[in-house]
């Protein structure tokens, strides 16, 4: 088995993992705020503190792999999803459920960190990062998909977080057999070098237009894993089981347009993939949130997800040339993606305790799709004025 397989399977396996772990919360938010009391404004706290983790995660992991090497950090902050997702399933109290959500989204974003310079590293088209994240795409799509099967079986929910626990735990054994160099013995003699090539990327405008792209997605994305279980069954018109089976049919659509992206990157520029992902994003989602049709609800949210699906992915690709070998540039790009996530979600839950509630708040996400749509116009025309 070559070099490159050697890593790359690893990864893609860990990738599933956590695409699995990172719908868990928003499958479980439901459960957790009846069994556990909680406010609004404290569910899109834990979903934020989350994020706050998966942010941190872009400081802690170059910080750590300056000193013991890549790998070993990968081995010991990926370690850190399983442990806290069991911790979580205790229901502990409020501000240790708070810790074990940074935590855990500490160690889910040193999962995305690594596999993504893999593959970046070893690879960088954009169809290998849309395999990537089609992964990452079958891992979501299971976790709402087997609670709903844990809790119709009369389960307990927290039998969910045991089964992705597990997964998180082979992932971790995973990275142990990962081939992977941290090339230490020539750090000193490439210095001047390798930091001219590790910090390129802060002088390019088009690096900042790609990573505030990837904020407003992301706010998007973690409101859409973390709270549209709650509003579909809180606008009153489908089931618990329609909801949470909805949610996993879109990841279903997010994988087919995850590997479609991924097909037509071979035949049309990366930065106009993303135009027209973007602009039909804006499209579904206006429609999603002008109606309470079921059946209109229903194929606005399989739209959604199949133009939703490619967006990230192409992201990283658009700014692979400028942060390639870099660890503090695919640190930076997910940082700035992180901070979206961190502050969406928490302005959704105080807006929801609010007197608009839930329906209203989910109607803010149009300023993040609208600023998506804008990004994309821009990097879209500098790519035409050959300025990237």
């Amino acid at each position: 088995m070559s070099k490159k397989m050697r890593l790359f399977i690893p990864c893609y396996y860990a990738f599933f993992a956590n695409g699995m772990m990172a719908l868990v919360l928003g499958s479980i938010l439901t459960y957790l705020i009846k069994e556990a009391r909680l406010s609004y404004s404290i569910a899109g706290g834990l979903l934020s503190a989350f994020a706050i983790g998966n942010l941190l995660a872009s400081f802690v992991n170059p910080a750590m792999a300056g000193k013991i090497g890549r790998k070993k950090t990968t081995i010991i902050l990926s370690a850190l999803v399983p442990i806290d997702l069991f911790m979580i399933s205790l229901i502990p109290a409020t501000p240790v459920l708070y810790v074990a959500c940074i935590l855990l989204g500490i160690g889910r974003g040193s999962v995305s960190i690594i596999n993504n310079m893999v593959v970046n590293d070893y690879d960088g088209t954009p169809f290998a990062l849309n395999l990537l994240h089609t992964v990452f795409a079958m891992g979501a799509f299971l976790a709402p998909f087997l609670t709903s099967l844990f809790v119709n079986a009369g389960l307990n929910w927290r039998y969910i977080i045991y089964t992705v626990t597990s997964l998180s735990l082979l992932s971790v054994l995973g990275y142990v057999t990962l081939p992977l160099e941290d090339k230490k013995n020539n750090r000193e003699k490439n210095k001047n070098q390798s930091t001219q090539k590790e910090n390129g990327f802060l002088k390019s405008p088009d690096f900042y237009f790609c990573g505030l792209l990837l904020f407003f997605y992301l706010g998007v994305e973690n409101c859409v894993n973390g709270w549209f279980v709650t509003y579909f069954k809180g606008i009153g018109i489908m089931s618990d089981t329609y909801a949470t089976n909805l949610v996993s049919i879109t990841w279903i659509v997010i994988m087919l347009g995850r590997l479609t992206t991924g097909y037509l990157s071979k035949k049309l520029s990366k930065y106009k993939i993303m135009l027209i992902n973007c602009s039909c994003t804006v499209v579904f989602f206006g429609l999603l949130i002008a109606t309470k049709n079921l059946t209109v609800i229903t194929i606005a949210v399989i739209g959604l997800g199949f133009f939703f699906a490619g967006i990230y992915p192409t992201g990283i690709a658009n700014a692979g040339e400028l942060i390639k070998g870099s660890t503090a540039g695919m640190s930076m790009l997910l940082a700035m993606a992180a901070m979206g996530g961190i502050i969406t979600p928490q302005l959704v839950g105080v807006i929801a305790d609010g007197s608009i509630g839930l329906t209203g708040a989910i109607t803010f996400l149009s300023v993040n799709v609208a600023m998506m749509l804008l990004f994309a116009v821009i990097s879209y025309n500098r790519s035409k004025n050959q300025i990237v």
